[in-house]
């Protein structure tokens, strides 16, 4: 939902200001320069809410409230006061008759966005689906752990990804960093003194900069009690201790909505190649499964016809690698696309060994595949495709 707000101000500097203010937000900001302009606008577009000045000329911000609140289809729009120092005492008068808050000209943008987003929920403007980040763009990782042995681990675990992770130890540390940069995502440990972190978590979901942002619990495994009550306060995620930096990356990464295609797939001297890694573990294949047919139906789209299924990083075949193998196989006939493997010495005499895979032919090099795709002649990896159970 995009919230409507409209500012009724007879200065135009704080008009630009207020729209200036709200730019990162999903929301339409309304002007008026008098309370009769504003009433119309008011009238004509039911705004969510009306930051509305006092002192103005045709129709001051007190007469104009009077009338908000006397008509019953505008009396239940919120509205915040803004007066200069000297009317902070006259707003606090009239706040009888209806006002939500007041603000205090000149104000800081950030106090402005922050009273607002007590009011209505403001949302960070999204890119949509076509700029989604990738799981190769930075992002920034803040750990609130007074363990630095625990921060140094995921520091280590992600060391290969392009984030910045860096650890704070208390609650108001984390509060100090979240206000002057907001992070990406936050991890907070559930063992830090005095439930702070179940506090810090309420303060980062009252506060408009981090009211979004993904926060993961960092949790013993035992500490089954913990983990509940941090699922039921709505934490993004648990993640237990010892940490597993696989998942906690792809938990990351999941939570951060990110495009983790490029990790299997990408297009090479006009060619699609699909890398497995060296661990192909369930969570991997079911990522890589995910984006197959997008990804090869991408191609053909944009004019390849050629891929190569590149498996020399793999350190052992099995019935998973080799179920997502055929699956990608029979994608590429379905797409009538040319295809060929490349594996490494250790995984071609594996498939010698299953029945299923034994008649696969494989290319030693990424560079030796591209070559041979299309000449006529080139021996098809798999002469038949077979049901895997």
């Amino acid at each position: 939902m995009r919230y409507k707000v409209l500012t009724v101000d007879d200065s135009k500097t704080v008009r630009i200001i207020v729209k200036k203010a709200f730019k990162p937000y999903d929301c339409e900001i309304l002007e008026a320069a008098n309370g009769v302009e504003g009433l119309a606008v008011a009238a004509k577009e039911s705004p969510d809410l009306i930051l509305l000045d006092v002192t103005m000329p045709v129709m001051d911000g007190v007469e104009m409230l009077t009338k908000l609140k006397a008509d019953p289809a505008l009396k239940a729009i919120p509205v915040m006061m803004l007066t200069a120092e000297g009317g902070r005492d006259n707003v606090l008068k009239i706040a009888k008759i209806g006002v939500r808050d007041y603000l205090v000209k000149p104000f800081k943008e950030e106090v402005l966005i922050e009273k607002c987003g007590r009011i209505i929920d403001l949302k960070p403007l999204t890119d949509g689906p076509a700029k989604t980040k990738s799981i190769f763009d930075p992002a920034d990782i803040l750990v609130v752990e007074d363990k630095p042995a625990i921060v140094q681990q995921i520091q280590e675990g992600l060391k290969h990804t392009p984030w910045k992770v860096r650890g704070v130890a208390t609650q108001g540390e984390a509060i100090d960093t979240c206000t002057k940069t907001p992070p990406d995502v936050v991890l907070v440990s559930l063992s830090l003194p005095e439930e702070a972190a179940f506090t810090l978590f309420r303060l980062l979901r009252t506060n408009v900069k981090t009211k979004y942002t993904p926060v993961f619990a960092l949790v013993v495994k035992t500490e089954t009690s913990q983990q509940q009550q941090a699922q039921t306060m709505g934490f993004s995620a648990i993640i237990t201790k010892p940490i597993d930096a696989g998942e906690l990356e792809t938990k990351i990464a999941k939570a951060m909505n990110l495009d983790t295609s490029q990790r299997y797939y990408a297009i090479e001297s006009e060619c699609l190649v699909m890398r497995l890694p060296e661990n192909c573990s369930a969570p991997v294949l079911a990522e890589a499964a995910h984006y197959l047919k997008p990804k090869f139906t991408e191609a053909v789209d944009a004019g390849h016809n050629k891929v190569v299924i590149d498996i020399h990083q793999l350190r052992n075949l099995h019935m998973g690698v080799i179920k997502l193998l055929f699956q990608a196989m029979q994608t590429c006939r379905e797409l009538a696309m040319q295809f060929a493997l490349v594996a490494n010495q250790h995984i071609i005499s594996e498939c010698k060994g299953f029945e299923d895979t034994r008649g696969w032919t494989f290319y030693e090099s990424l560079d030796e595949a591209k070559a041979n795709l299309g000449k006529a002649g080139t021996p098809a990896p798999a002469q038949q495709l077979a049901e895997v159970a």
